[in-house]
């Protein structure tokens, strides 16, 4: 069975294309792998061009049941950046643009050209567009008056997000925004490609964006005291203690196999399944399920059609929480470690590096297992000095990549699994193929 239930087809979908921002400057993959490769940290102080109270903050978060927010965070420098005669789009309105329409628009672009594609080309054609994204509180209310009023309703609309890709670019396919907070990216990547094998279009964007208008998610995690101790993230450690929150997009360009081999693109990777499921009643609204997490990796494998010890790569979600960790490894060992021959996967979590991305955290972590899977090697995931107590390594069959791993080829393809859970419940997962000739 394919990961929407129906049979499954010798054309699978592919991936053909991507582009990615990334915080501490990067916008190409080569200067994402590049952070990987050195094992570099990508976080940053606040943003100080957003009219953030950054004093304010950082002082009143010493208020008695809070936990201190250290200056630190994952922030794309080209939040700003945007041309919009290009997109033909008048500068007033673009100021108006939630910066996530702006980044989304101008990936979208990215992501085709990469695939060879000419955006122009694409007019009237039935392209689909599906991209993860939150509000996240994007200049003043509808209901305040200024110079903006007039455009802000189409330019802080989540919806917009993927709509102004499609009327931008003239594309016919089915236009969603999916927001189901920090599964986003897989949840819309998900339904790209349940909509590709429908026919409900023959080619999709998929990917997600995130861009924080508030420092607000650092004050309500705060509060909840799941922020980090220190300002870094500690994904799998013995010593997590939170998050740190980031920014980030992705975006991916999605066919048929047949039609991308006789189109002569490349073919980054085969999508082998994708599931989407609810953790149900837990123990609060945001806390996890292993149990859900279990039932959405096993299903995965089953949809996929290979064992559990055929995926060499695991990018899990890892935000260095104390609970999430907890029940992430739990629920992995159960489906990923018990029947794990040799050395087992190597997980990892590329939080450990630019932070939290939120809605498109799991589309930057598909972006570095293709790069991995095209380099024949598996990036540390940093500040690991010791491995979680959550579990026992020595029998589960799972490693954490404390340091870089080679990643052979079996039968001339490598397989991973990637890993997003959402606040809202929504868990997502994708098993994909990569070639082991594709070069980088």
């Amino acid at each position: 069975m394919s990961s929407d239930g129906h049979p499954r087809t010798a054309d699978p979908v592919v991936i053909v294309g991507m582009a990615l921002e990334a915080p501490g400057g990067i916008d190409t993959s080569e200067a994402y792998w590049t952070l990987l490769a050195e094992q570099r940290e990508a976080l940053g102080q606040f943003p100080a061009d957003r009219g953030w109270a950054i004093r304010d903050l950082l002082d009143g978060s010493r208020r008695d049941g809070f936990k201190p927010i250290h200056n630190l965070g994952g922030f794309l420098t080209t939040a700003a950046a945007f041309d919009p005669e290009f997109f033909g789009i008048s500068p007033r309105e673009a100021v108006a643009m939630d910066p996530q329409q702006r980044i989304g628009l101008r990936l979208a672009w990215r992501a085709l050209e990469n695939s060879g594609i000419n955006p122009d080309d694409l007019a009237g054609h039935d392209v689909g567009c599906y991209i993860g994204a939150s509000g996240l509180e994007y200049g003043p209310g509808l209901s305040e008056f200024s110079h903006h009023s007039g455009h802000l309703i189409t330019g802080t609309s989540l919806g917009v997000i993927s709509g102004r890709i499609a009327y931008t670019l003239d594309l016919a396919g089915p236009a969603l925004t999916v927001d189901t907070s920090c599964s986003s990216a897989l949840t819309a990547l998900h339904t790209a490609v349940g909509a590709v094998r429908a026919g409900d279009c023959d080619m999709a964007l998929a990917g997600a964006v995130c861009v924080m208008g508030t420092p607000g998610y650092f004050v309500e995690f705060s509060k909840q005291h799941a922020l980090s101790d220190d300002g870094h993230c500690r994904p799998y450690s013995a010593h997590a203690s939170g998050t740190i929150w980031a920014e980030g997009a992705a975006m991916f360009v999605l066919q048929r196999r047949s039609t991308a081999r006789r189109a002569g693109r490349r073919i980054l990777a085969e999508i082998r399944a994708t599931t989407v499921n609810q953790d149900g009643r837990t123990t609060g609204l945001t806390a996890p399920s292993g149990a859900a997490q279990q039932r959405l990796f096993d299903k995965a494998i089953r949809h996929a059609g290979i064992r559990p010890e055929d995926v060499g790569m695991i990018e899990g979600h890892g935000t260095g929480t104390r609970l999430g960790d907890r029940t992430e490894l739990r629920s992995l060992t159960r489906t990923y470690g018990a029947t794990a021959s040799g050395m087992g996967a190597v997980l990892g979590s590329v939080k450990s590096n630019i932070g939290h991305a939120q809605a498109a955290a799991g589309g930057l972590g598909l972006a570095k297992v293709l790069l991995a899977a095209q380099r024949a090697t598996i990036p540390a995931t940093l500040h690991v000095d010791e491995v979680s107590r959550e579990i026992d390594w020595e029998t589960q069959g799972l490693r954490v990549a404390a340091k870089q791993t080679h990643w052979p080829a079996v039968n001339g393809q490598r397989i991973a699994a990637v890993s997003a859970f959402g606040m809202s419940g929504t868990n997502a997962h994708a098993i994909v193929a990569i070639p082991a000739d594709e070069a980088a």
